[in-house]
């Protein structure tokens, strides 16, 4: 059926995006773009069937390409050098025009002009350390980039030119020494969550839907605490030393729960999002595939992918509530960390 939904999966090992279509409780595998080296992240275009990915080398850059949805095949159509280093996370406009990156080893973010596929070189650049995602609200009018490094979340208004204009003040503190690392904004778009890699919390802030700023609202503990885990640091090993990993968030169904994921112990959680907007600590736990870096959920939060950079499959569960129940599980390739569904 090629109404049923695909589901993209980057392989940064052998440098692929692999397609499947998701029949039922089912994940078939179609094609793999491979040449595609390190990519860890893509963007996807639905309404153009595009697909952004970010690569790395020398130079580094962003590769589009186009998506056959009969087929699954992704074919290359335009590339756009980066040789201050390559993107960690890219997210597009609602409408397609503009394209925000964050590179976490060269420390700075980036907006482009989009038009048929072809990326501009950047129009706008903010710098800060170890610069780990960027989200822009759904209206295309703000932009929010997180920086792992300084423990940060600097804020712009968004130029329909791809310009960036910082807002007052131009960053929002996060707790000292979390790591806050990927961020996803509800649908009123009133409030603004972000887990932390070191601290494993998911991060609450209120949001001004007119002015776009942040104010910090509490915390909520996003990892198992019945294994032993011990605080992470800058620099360590978190596998060596048994350390909180935070690593991937999206909202579940309805918005009640928020999903996180955790790599030393090869957890996704489900943190209840009460109807005030505050999160609290999962009530569960399930192991999945190892060391999840990235996982998504389909548009009605009734299954889950989950991939591991550890493993050379990608797992497939129904979701019910907080609990997962494991349906299938296909072949991927090496350090699986980004998944999608189109």
């Amino acid at each position: 059926m090629t109404d049923s939904p695909l589901v993209l999966v980057a392989a940064s090992g052998d440098g692929a995006i692999v397609t499947y279509r998701l029949d039922g409780d089912r994940l078939e595998r179609l094609a793999a773009a491979e040449g595609l080296d390190g990519c860890s992240t893509f963007a996807v275009d639905p309404a153009r069937d595009l697909v952004y990915a970010g690569v790395k080398g020398s130079p580094a850059g962003i590769r589009t390409l186009s998506l056959d949805r009969a087929t699954g095949r992704l074919t290359p159509q335009s590339r756009l050098d980066l040789p201050d280093g390559g993107m960690n996370y890219l997210a597009l406009t609602a409408d397609g025009t503009r394209l925000l990156g964050a590179s976490y080893g060269g420390g700075y973010g980036i907006s482009c002009t989009v038009s048929d596929g072809v990326v501009s070189s950047p129009v706008a650049r903010v710098d800060f350390p170890n610069l780990h995602s960027v989200l822009p609200s759904s209206d295309g009018r703000f932009a929010y980039f997180v920086s792992l490094g300084a423990d940060l979340i600097a804020q712009y208004a968004l130029g329909g030119d791809g310009g960036l204009q910082p807002l007052s003040p131009e960053t929002v503190p996060a707790p000292a020494g979390s790591g806050p690392r990927h961020l996803v904004l509800n649908r009123a778009e009133d409030a603004v969550y972000v887990l932390t890699e070191f601290s494993g919390e998911v991060l609450h802030y209120a949001r001004d839907t007119a002015a776009g700023g942040l104010e910090f609202r509490g915390a909520a503990t996003a990892f198992d605490t019945t294994k032993g885990l011990a605080r992470s640091e800058f620099g360590a090993d978190p596998m060596e030393n048994h350390y909180i990993w935070g690593a991937d968030l999206h909202f579940g169904a309805g918005e009640r729960h928020l999903w996180a994921s955790e790599r030393t112990e090869s957890t996704l959680g489900a943190l209840p999002v009460a109807p005030d907007g505050s999160v609290s600590a999962p009530a569960r736990f399930t192991v999945t595939e190892p060391q999840p870096r990235g996982f998504a959920l389909n548009a009605g939060g009734t299954r889950l992918v989950a991939a591991g950079e550890r493993s050379t499959t990608v797992s497939l569960y129904a979701v019910d509530g907080d609990r997962l129940e494991l349906q299938d599980r296909a072949e991927v390739g090496r350090k699986a960390n980004w998944v999608r569904f189109v």
